[in-house]
């Protein structure tokens, strides 16, 4: 029988020896040579009839690396199915004097790891919630109508010179070095003046032109454009202007509704009321979730695996590092160390400890996050990858860690549902002004 020795027993901390002996190896190989024996073929031998020593002197070096494996592996999984601990990361396994093992020795396996905290239930009588209700007033709804109308906007002719605003209608020829290039041509082009839909310094250049003017634009392309040839490159476009308009903001009146799909003003006003409605529901949400994870901090204890908040305290610090030097890429890392301090560590405990907690009432709420809320999930963030979906979706299918990172926020906010739905929930009417105080409050404290 394998052996297995507890080494270290101090808070989660746990530390234990695991011997395998020579003897329980060599059984081991001699089982997968039993087993597969049926089925090898040896020149001189029939097929299943190759003698054991001959295929132990051939396969068995490479099955004992397997052997020894698989022995450390079954005594692992024993351990934590005897114990009922749970490590909170990835045991650590270092096999004693391993550069000087040799075949007939018993393997000796040092196994360490956090366990998790035992995690009682919250009370949730203790735990008091305020939901704040926005209703879309009228005023709301008509800014939010001239806002789509603005938005909206037509253009028609106008007299005189072009200003920021205004669009022209123009036929371009693009030139480097004096040849034409690939794509800088077109005829009758609306270019809205200030959009930014051209590379920087091309639109303002049109700024104080009239119909039948011709001017040269001169600009260099951003090294970073998409188009490598281009990247760098100072070009010159002649520019013919065919026509000037002005912005014209379409009338608050049916003809709206239509140019966004919806039969009517009236069903459009019922459509802005009930959309700004979901969006206030949505903040207020988020100012609920938050007071509940304040909540939980404050009233639940229990004991944090150092591992997990060292890993987590390191994540903070080099993310923030990151935030502030954003010439370096967040996936180089050859800036050195980055010390946590103090308040990285304060806010990693918190994570670690909320996370916990909200894993484990999960967990014993048997909540799921369901084949369709992924789905859903994958769909939303796909959308960030115009032309580029079908990619996106084999990269996440070949990738369990962002199945995970696309899984944790869906499944948090469930539990969180979960929670509210056994607490106290007194809901107050405030106006909009105070929804969006309260949420600045809530960013400037993030910020802080």
């Amino acid at each position: 029988m394998m052996q297995l020795t507890e080494t270290l027993r101090d808070g989660l901390k746990r530390g234990y020896t695991i011997t395998v002996t020579a003897a329980e190896l060599d059984e081991k190989v001699n089982d997968k040579l039993a087993e597969a024996q049926p089925d090898i073929e040896m020149k001189g031998f029939r097929k299943g009839k190759v003698p054991m020593a001959l295929l132990k002197k051939q396969f068995g070096q490479r099955l004992l690396g397997e052997a020894m494996q698989e022995a450390v592996d079954d005594a692992m999984r024993e351990h934590f199915e005897a114990s009922g601990d749970r490590p909170a990361m990835q045991p650590k396994v270092e096999m004693q004097n391993g550069e000087d093992w040799k075949e007939g020795d018993d393997v000796v396996v040092d196994l360490s790891y956090d366990a998790l905290p035992p995690i009682e239930e919250p009370d949730y009588t203790a735990l008091s919630l305020e939901r704040l209700v926005v209703k879309a007033d009228d005023a709301a709804v008509e800014e939010a109508l001239q806002n789509l109308a603005q938005s909206a906007q037509n253009f028609a002719p106008k007299e005189g010179v072009a200003e920021d605003g205004d669009q022209v209608v123009i036929d371009f020829v693009g030139r480097i070095d004096g040849e034409p290039f690939e794509g800088g041509a077109a005829e009758d082009f609306p270019l809205a003046l200030g959009s930014g839909q051209f590379i920087p310094g091309f639109e303002e250049q049109l700024v104080g032109v009239s119909a039948g003017d011709e001017r040269e634009v001169t600009v260099t392309f951003p090294e970073e454009y998409g188009a490598a040839e281009l990247a760098g490159k100072e070009a010159v476009f002649s520019c013919t202007v065919k026509e000037v308009r002005a912005p014209e903001p379409m009338p608050v009146d049916d003809s709206l509704a239509t140019r966004y799909g919806v039969e009517s003003l009236d069903a459009f006003r019922t459509q802005i009321r009930e959309r700004l409605e979901a969006e206030y529901a949505q903040a207020s949400r988020a100012l609920l979730k938050r007071a509940l994870l304040d909540q939980l901090d404050e009233k639940v204890a229990f004991d944090l695996p150092a591992s997990l908040v060292d890993a987590e305290a390191g994540q903070i610090a080099h993310q923030l590092w990151h935030d502030e030097n954003k010439e370096i890429a967040p996936d180089d890392h050859s800036h050195g160390e980055i010390e946590p301090t103090e308040e990285h560590r304060k806010l990693a405990e918190r994570r670690v400890k909320l996370g916990l907690l909200l894993a484990e009432v999960g967990r014993k709420a048997e909540v799921e996050v369901t084949d369709a809320e992924m789905t859903q999930a994958v769909m939303a963030q796909a959308r960030q990858y115009p032309g580029q979906e079908r990619q996106f979706f084999e990269f996440v299918q070949k990738n369990p860690q962002v199945q995970q990172q696309l899984r944790a926020p869906i499944f948090e906010d469930k539990v969180v549902d979960h929670i509210v739905e056994k607490v106290t929930v007194a809901e107050r009417d405030v106006s909009k002004e105070e929804l969006e105080a309260a949420l600045k409050a809530l960013e400037d404290e993030a910020e802080s």
